[in-house]
């Protein structure tokens, strides 16, 4: 008899455990209503657990065809080498089964029974892998856990949803908060720009009314006048200059 702490029954095991699990998802995906987004979601999940499953026991496969070249080896005959391909054959068609129903969908017929349906008493018929004495995968304590697991993940989406909506709604009021800042600074310096036209305009004004007087002035001064009055003006530009860009 084979060690208990046998790596082949150890793997065993994890893998039948994924199997229920895998039934007890079906067992839900059937009672999902048709084309709904639920149903195609759980359905990929379900394809991709039967993807992995298929691959662990295909290694396990590997591990008995290494173990028949020497059975005396690893402590085994041929009886239960057997024993472990049959079980490896029935682990392979149970997911099988299950993924003729996935691809296949739920087709309705004339009583308004489905191909699923068909599908799950053609998994009911297959022998379990550890005998009767296992609980079955669609009992109604696996289906209560299932359904209560489900409403958890279901609250649980719903409240990071809720968080992230605060989020961005705080972030948007923060975005807001900074328009408004930036408009009233626009507004500002539009201010400033409007009275800075507005001063230039006026020294524009008083420059030209001067221009004017020392044109008056310099017809009716002589040469000797003249150039005391541009001296004169020079200086009085140097003033202007100076009060204008300087203060």
């Amino acid at each position: 008899m084979p060690s208990a702490q046998d790596p082949f029954y150890v793997v065993k095991e994890e893998i039948q455990e994924s199997i229920d699990k895998l039934h007890s998802s079906f067992h839900h995906w059937e009672r999902i209503p048709a084309n709904t987004g639920e149903q195609v979601h759980l359905a990929k999940e379900l394809l991709a657990s039967c993807g992995s499953i298929e691959w662990q026991v295909d290694e396990l496969d590997k591990t008995i065809a290494v173990a028949a070249r020497d059975p005396a080896l690893y402590g085994i005959d041929e009886t239960e080498l057997g024993k472990r391909r049959r079980w490896t054959s029935n682990a392979r068609t149970q997911v099988s089964t299950v993924k003729k129903a996935l691809t296949r969908g739920k087709e309705t017929n004339g009583t308004g029974t489905t191909s699923a349906n068909a599908m799950r008493r053609e998994l009911m018929k297959l022998p379990h892998p550890f005998g009767t004495d296992r609980p079955d995968p669609y009992s109604a304590n696996d289906n209560d856990d299932f359904i209560a697991s489900e409403s958890d993940r279901q609250l649980l989406l719903i409240k990071q949803q809720d968080e992230e909506l605060d989020e961005l709604s705080a972030s948007v009021q923060r975005i807001g908060g900074v328009g408004l800042t930036i408009h009233e600074e626009l507004l500002q310096q539009e201010k400033i720009i409007d009275e800075l036209g507005t001063e230039m305009d006026s020294t524009s004004n008083r420059l030209d009314f001067v221009q004017k007087k020392v044109a008056m002035v310099m017809k009716k001064a002589g040469a000797k006048g003249q150039i005391m009055m541009i001296l004169f003006l020079v200086v009085l530009f140097i003033i202007l200059f100076v009060l204008v860009f300087f203060t």
